[in-house]
């Protein structure tokens, strides 16, 4: 291959290319080849989508469907903070919604959603896994509880 060829080439596509590889011939390749091209990408563009159909032989509309059925899968970038509140009966029960309507003010994005900016994306959760911290939330894997919702653009600042 050329010099330049080569310089045109994405590093990821190389890497996507490999990884459909590793998998391409077992049986129940989709996941896995999903996880992996998510972990190199961050989420998963429409044009990695058509390729791992295509590479995979797997029609788009399935492919798109296991996208969509299971919540690990992201078809929009992440933001670099991701906010993972625990709506869960604990911290439901705690005033897990009020901690969430103080999280969606200051961010101005509801669940699922990445802010304009990039800096932040929300999810609700079911269980963080700290009950006797509920109310709970946790950025970047990093646990806050005991929260109320005056705290949060306290908190929120911190990781701007």
């Amino acid at each position: 291959m050329c010099q330049e060829c080569k310089e045109l080439v994405d590093p990821k596509e190389e890497k996507l290319d490999g990884i459909i590889a590793r998998f391409k011939h077992e049986k129940g390749a989709l996941i896995p080849v999903l996880q992996g091209a998510q972990e190199l990408y961050g989420y998963l563009p429409e044009h990695v989508i058509k390729l791992i159909s295509k590479d995979l032989r797997i029609p788009i509309a399935k492919v798109y469907g296991v996208v969509t059925f299971y919540a690990q899968f992201r078809l929009a970038p992440m933001g670099r903070n991701v906010i993972s509140v625990c709506l869960g009966t604990a911290c439901h029960v705690r005033g897990g919604a009020k901690v969430l309507e103080a999280i969606e003010k200051v961010t101005k994005i509801k669940d699922g959603q990445t802010s304009a900016d990039g800096q932040y994306t929300l999810e609700i959760v079911n269980c963080i896994g700290a009950c006797g911290l509920a109310p709970v939330m946790s950025i970047n894997g990093n646990v806050h509880g005991r929260l109320n919702p005056e705290q949060i653009p306290g908190i929120l600042a911190e990781y701007k």
